[in-house]
């Protein structure tokens, strides 16, 4: 199995989001740009991407705002991809987007090209104009709703991905319900993150452990409501962690809690480890002039996935180890345990008994 996170317009976007962890990463390397991917070394990148895989290849896209490089350009990496698909490997495209620049002939072909979406909300308008503003300062979120409701007329198939900053936890009782009146059923919580290597908590949007703790715990409650009555959202955290419980490997790296094997692809065809982590130490090779094999062999050279089995004695013995797994190694990198680890063992130790029982449930239906 083999995936590419390609970034085809590198940092650059068509919003500003405050809290944006790729601007902050793209500011501590030597180059903060690579601009606009070129035709070349998109090719270059998906051919050798796609005949290195053996049973599936998932080409996803993002940014920055990879919609910047225009629908001519995706139109013609896309059947230039499905060209070099190989029988019996799976070939999967996946698109993140903040949605600013969506118009009906993007989503037809989107839709024409069987795009799995992930389009950025954060929550309620108030909260969402708060941090994610388009060049001029304004606000983006009435926009958002209308690549939403072309996504709905086109047929798009596409989920909802939230930072949980502090706003968002702070008010999650009334997104979940507003995600509800809106129909938003596939949706995706991701903890915001404060600057590379600068101390946490010290920004107006930052996320405190504690409160992400109330956070997961109040959402798991109106999910587990809502699953009582058979119609509760697919929100993929809780999905994850109820298939741990069912035996099952979580297909998520952050909660296996040893880092995966990424392939992010910056414009100019380098690659590195991962997205937290495009980051001048962390490059693996460029896929204009190198293999997938020297990529994955630089991969084990630097040690990445190795050094994020650093768990400390008390995080393995710890009662919810087993179902946590000491979480993303970005959050643990400056810490003893995951910054998070309070929020966690708050949440589990308020809601483990209802995931053990809908995990339960699963294995004997």
């Amino acid at each position: 199995m083999v995936n590419l996170l390609i970034k085809p317009a590198s940092g650059m976007c068509n919003m500003e989001c405050e809290y944006c962890f790729y601007c902050d990463e793209t500011e501590k390397r030597k180059q903060a740009s690579y601009g606009l991917m070129s035709i070349e070394t998109a090719e270059n990148v998906l051919r050798k991407g796609i005949l290195y895989a053996k049973n599936s290849c998932t080409v996803a896209f993002q940014g920055g705002e990879p919609t910047l490089c225009g629908l001519d350009f995706f139109r013609h990496i896309i059947s230039f991809a499905k060209q070099y698909k190989k029988p019996g490997v799976r070939l999967d495209f996946a698109l993140q987007t903040n949605g600013y620049g969506i118009d009906e002939e993007w989503c037809r072909f989107l839709h024409d090209n069987h795009f799995l979406v992930g389009l950025s909300v954060d929550g309620l308008e108030e909260i969402h104009n708060e941090y994610r503003h388009n060049h001029q300062g304004q606000g983006t979120y009435r926009r958002i709703l209308e690549t939403a409701a072309m996504f709905d007329k086109y047929q798009v198939e596409y989920n909802i991905l939230t930072v949980v900053h502090k706003d968002v936890a702070e008010n999650i009782r009334e997104i979940y319900k507003d995600y509800q009146r809106k129909g938003w059923n596939y949706l995706q919580f991701i903890t915001c993150l404060d600057p590379l290597g600068e101390k946490r908590g010290q920004e107006r949007y930052s996320l405190l452990p504690e409160a992400y703790g109330r956070f997961l715990t109040e959402l798991f409650r109106l999910w587990y409501k809502d699953w009582k009555r058979n119609r509760q959202p697919f929100i993929r955290q809780f999905e994850n962690y109820i298939g741990i419980l069912a035996g099952y490997q979580p297909e998520s790296c952050e909660q296996r809690g040893i880092c995966g094997i990424q392939n992010v692809v910056e414009a100019d065809g380098s690659v590195y480890t991962c997205d937290f982590y495009v980051l001048d130490e962390f490059c693996l090779g460029n896929l204009n002039k190198d293999s997938m094999a020297d990529i994955q062999k630089k991969r084990e050279e630097i040690g990445f996935i190795d050094r994020s089995r650093n768990h400390s004695k008390e995080c393995r013995e710890c009662r919810w180890f087993a179902l946590c797994r000491g979480g993303c190694y970005r959050s643990r990198e400056g810490e003893k345990d995951n910054y998070f680890c309070a929020g966690y063992q708050y949440f589990f130790e308020n809601c483990y008994s209802q995931l053990e029982e809908i995990a339960k449930f699963h294995q004997n239906t």
